[in-house]
């Protein structure tokens, strides 16, 4: 099965439990082929969690999910070190171990918690005892947050965030999707999410977006976009170069997807903000939001 096609029936299938929210299934696929993970941030009840999970259920693969609490520890993700019958040390691994990993209400969790994730969601590796070990391949991570106004939140670090390919925001429905939500959720029940595809075919697409072209013009569009969030006046840090990658990589993704072997200028202007916006700090008293400025560089390149 092409990508293309395996997308489409992803999307399918998916949509048997998420009204509408077209976009935003797509920059989640886009996230896994891309090799990367992706931070959803919205209000609670907005679906973030059953879009994770709608597409982990589309893939045979191992999917494992960490509830973010005040009190979990760094243990309860990545496991711990423990002396066996025989005395010996033996390692118990955590959920981190898996292929699909879903971090629901991350910036629910305490600082330290959040920071073992750093060496994870890079290096895809855990070190314990002085020992590295490998985490299955191919290994994505998707985690939920709520926005920071709502009561025992914590502020997702910078440096933790950038390790996210992309952070999708999700929105309420319009009230025609809400309409469509409550006769899915009358009938979920009945319905039956179909594996499309496994993690060899996961691997095999990560493999083929690397190959798709990335003409210089749209290099020149993706250097110029990202230096433009590093002298806009409204701009405290503006994305650093591992925002060019996460664009380059999205941008053949995306282009995989859709069945073209050429990324365009639009392709980086629909992943802008989702690539763009966690990676940029702004001035508080400024007046203009990240998603302002954005819009700002896009219409003035």
């Amino acid at each position: 099965m092409e990508a293309k096609e395996a997308y489409q029936s992803i999307l399918v299938e998916m949509k048997k439990h998420i009204a509408g929210k077209e976009d935003t299934l797509e920059l989640l696929v886009i996230a896994l082929v891309a090799n990367g993970h992706a931070l959803l941030e919205g209000v609670p009840g907005v679906a973030k969690t059953t879009m994770t999970k709608a597409l982990a259920s589309t893939i045979q693969a191992d999917f494992k999910r960490i509830q973010g609490t005040p009190d979990l520890e760094p243990k309860d993700i990545v496991g711990f070190t423990y002396l066996d019958e025989n005395n010996s040390p033996s390692f118990k691994k955590g959920p981190i171990f898996t292929n699909i990993l879903l971090i629901d209400e991350l910036n629910r969790s305490p600082p330290k918690t959040m920071s073992a994730l750093l060496e994870t969601l890079e290096e895809r590796q855990v070190t314990a005892g002085g020992v590295d070990m490998q985490l299955p391949r191919p290994f994505t991570a998707f985690a939920t947050q709520n926005p920071l106004r709502v009561e025992g939140t914590e502020p997702l670090p910078k440096v933790l965030a950038d390790r996210f390919i992309m952070k999708i925001d999700v929105d309420y429905p319009t009230e025609q999707e809400e309409r469509e939500m409550i006769r899915i959720k009358e009938s979920e029940q009945h319905s039956t999410v179909n594996k499309i595809i496994g993690i060899e075919d996961i691997q095999r697409f990560q493999e083929q977006a690397k190959s798709v072209k990335l003409p210089d013009d749209v290099v020149n569009y993706i250097t110029t976009l990202v230096g433009a969030t590093r002298t806009d006046i409204h701009v405290v840090m503006g994305a650093s170069p591992r925002a060019d990658i996460a664009l380059m990589q999205c941008g053949k993704a995306k282009a995989l997807l859709e069945g073209r072997d050429t990324v365009t200028k639009d392709d980086i202007k629909f992943l802008a903000k989702p690539v763009l916006s966690h990676r940029i700090a702004v001035r508080s008293t400024g007046g203009v939001g990240v998603k302002g400025i954005i819009d700002g560089l896009l219409a003035t390149l």
